[in-house]
């Protein structure tokens, strides 16, 4: 494995740490009676903000896009971002953060049909392996075997929405990538769109209330922003460029892992044995995935 395969899968394996953070943002501010759009229309509108700033003074020219090309982002921000993260904040406050986050994560078996049938990404018996292993964890996770917590039909079936547009991130992007624009434009304009869609349905007025209030509550936004939108898919783009979208969406499954461990950190989730042995075996599919076959 070269260097800069090592560097994406570290961008990529920060991105999923980062992710795995949500749960303690989203909770808080669901609490204050922000909904699940409110807090995706936050997410894209400062994220936005951030990044057109940031180009316009690092190189204007990162703005200029192709109109041809516009389905592309368009895709990224409103068929992913939006549908993604509406389905998981609001799975984050029917059902525990590890449950919600693996669910997120049936993505990587989305991912890597798609990117078969678009991108001739090879079906390799190491990939196939690693993902069975991490349907077993989530099998244990959510409860099917071992008598943990049980999970709904209405929060599978929210959790498995969360997982596709999740997975189409990484589609979207590929095509972004495979079309040279950068990091930063793909980020800008990913989160552009996803405003422009989220807006006229958010609550305006509950968001300027509870976000924007007081210096400490207007910090804690910034802070969300910052940690669970604007650094994440930045180094997850970044680590797109070498690194196949079927092994990136396994890499990042270390997020249910970390939303597990902040579930029982903060907000006092019991682990049972059951949960242990599926974020053992999360964490076992992700290292296969990135063993080097012997030549």
């Amino acid at each position: 494995m070269d260097k800069k395969s090592i560097r994406g899968m570290i961008l990529i394996l920060l991105a999923g740490i980062l992710w795995g953070c949500m749960g303690l943002f989203v909770r808080p501010l669901d609490s204050k009676g922000l909904n699940s759009l409110d807090l995706v229309c936050i997410r894209a509108v400062l994220t936005a903000v951030f990044m057109g700033l940031f180009i316009l003074i690092k190189s204007p020219s990162l703005f200029k896009i192709k109109l041809k090309d516009l389905w592309c982002f368009l895709g990224t921000g409103i068929v992913s971002i939006v549908f993604f993260n509406i389905c998981y904040f609001y799975e984050i406050t029917i059902t525990s953060l590890s449950v919600a986050a693996i669910l997120l994560y049936t993505s990587p078996a989305f991912v890597m049909v798609i990117s078969a049938v678009l991108f001739k990404e090879k079906l390799t018996l190491r990939k196939v392996v690693s993902l069975i292993i991490l349907f077993i964890g989530l099998i244990f996770v959510t409860g099917v075997l071992g008598g943990g917590s049980k999970i709904t039909l209405i929060t599978l079936l929210i959790g498995l929405g969360a997982g596709l547009g999740y997975a189409l991130y990484s589609i979207f992007g590929r095509y972004c990538l495979e079309r040279g624009y950068d990091t930063y434009t793909i980020s800008f304009y990913t989160f552009l769109f996803a405003s422009l869609a989220t807006i006229p349905f958010a609550h305006m007025g509950s968001i300027v209330s509870v976000s924007f209030s007081s210096v400490p509550s207007f910090g804690f936004t910034v802070l969300f922003v910052m940690v669970t939108t604007l650094i994440p898919y930045l180094v997850y783009t970044a680590g797109l460029k070498t690194t196949e979208n079927s092994k990136a969406a396994i890499i990042a499954s270390i997020e249910p892992v970390v939303a597990t461990l902040n579930g029982i950190l903060w907000f006092e989730e019991k682990i049972s044995l059951p949960v242990f042995i599926g974020i053992v075996l999360v964490l076992a599919g992700i290292v296969i995935s990135n063993k080097t076959d012997k030549k």
